[in-house]
């Protein structure tokens, strides 16, 4: 069913219980989920597990997030998606008390798998309540704070290991206090929470991409650009002759971007639309991709990849608000559990292929491929407004 473009004063209210409830729990799932990543890939170093098979395990936990994107739309309308997002955090905790106990490469693998398969409804669900509950004159500026905000809970995750270590169970206990936290505010923001929608058909997943395949594709561009940068920036810089702490400085820039800009691009969106502002980040970022090699030792990189971080993660924020422009009832719920999938997809195969590409044609293969990526997107939305 496609959104209303009207809406009554009412409607412009904010509910500010529900909407600090519902950010505060994806807030908490990213603290969680941004610690257990580094935390995993530190106790497999020390045990002496191969690189590749790291990578493996690792990958599980996006392929959770895959699997389980095709039952949420079903599982929402059948439970609640209260109740759904209450037994998804703890199960989730569950499997990370398992994950703690066992200590082991093969046991991670379906555990670490289980533990992206339960916690995915939790962000599928939270994501969907706050479009809902967004007044449609205000969703730019405030799908761009939460952009921002759980931007802030992932850094914050590995930035607890530095408080905790990563020996014993205390790194473990921060993840899963953090997910048993999500099953308690939703909990207790129960009576504010918009009702999981029922009007219209029920869409599936699949049906779903028959409506939107170019949001969706750029769900893919900014899930595979983040993933790429923060997986390769480094590779890059070394191949260049960048020393390491270098490498991880100028991450840590594009991720501040990631988290300062979203809200300015959100008040953007909110005066030029989201798309037309979408197509100014992937022109954005495809010239930095285009002046990243002869930058890349001055000192221009440094607001380069601050701009770029805000910029290629600001495709996602436009996504969202187009998504709750476009979309109400089952099929939002589809719609976020399709992006879901799409951004796992595009974590998974980003990285890999971008490798590939290094290894074939040298370094420069990175912003090649990014630019690609981001030429490509801006090619579709001009040939889509060229057609409306």
């Amino acid at each position: 069913m496609t959104a209303e473009s009207t809406t009554s004063p009412r409607e412009d209210r904010i509910p500010w219980a529900a909407m600090a409830g519902i950010i505060a729990t994806v807030t908490v799932f990213a603290v969680a989920q941004g610690l257990t990543y580094p935390l995993l890939s530190f106790i497999l170093e020390r045990q002496g597990t191969t690189p590749g098979l790291i990578g493996l395990s690792a990958a599980m936990t996006p392929l959770g997030f895959i699997v389980s994107a095709s039952f949420i739309p079903a599982l929402a309308r059948r439970v609640g998606g209260a109740r759904l997002a209450i037994l998804c955090s703890i199960l989730a905790a569950t499997a990370l008390i398992a994950i703690a106990w066992t200590q082991g490469i093969w046991a991670w693998m379906p555990l670490r798998f289980l533990l992206g398969f339960f916690a995915n409804p939790l962000y599928v669900i939270s994501e969907t309540w706050l479009i809902s509950i967004t007044p449609a004159p205000r969703r730019g500026r405030i799908m761009g704070l939460y952009s921002s905000i759980v931007s802030g809970g992932v850094a914050i995750g590995p930035l607890s290991l530095g408080l905790v270590g990563t020996e014993g169970w205390p790194p473990f206990m921060i993840g899963i206090v953090a997910f048993l936290l999500c099953g308690l505010i939703v909990l207790a923001v129960v009576p504010r929470l918009p009702k999981m929608a029922h009007e219209g058909e029920a869409t599936s997943l699949g049906g779903f991409f028959a409506l939107a395949p170019l949001l969706l594709f750029a769900v893919f561009t900014a899930a595979a650009f983040e993933q790429i940068l923060l997986s390769l920036f480094a590779v890059y810089g070394a191949a260049l002759g960048s020393a390491e702490e270098r490498g991880a400085s100028l991450i840590t820039s594009f991720i501040a971007g990631n988290a300062v800009l979203q809200i300015l691009l959100g008040r953007v969106a909110e005066q030029f639309g989201a798309t037309r502002t979408m197509l100014f980040c992937a022109l954005a970022s495809l010239a930095g991709c285009l002046a990243l090699p002869s930058i890349f030792n001055a000192w221009l990189i440094w607001p380069l990849v601050f701009v770029w971080g805000g910029v290629s993660f600001g495709i996602y924020t436009m996504s969202l608000i187009q998504l709750g422009e476009r979309f109400t009832g089952q099929a939002l719920i589809a719609g976020n559990a399709a992006f879901a999938f799409v951004w796992g997809i595009g974590g998974i195969v980003g990285s890999p292929a971008t490798g590939l590409a290094m290894q074939l044609i040298g370094q420069q293969g990175l912003p090649l491929s990014l630019g690609l990526m981001c030429c490509a997107l801006a090619v579709f939305l001009v040939a889509k407004r060229r057609r409306v």
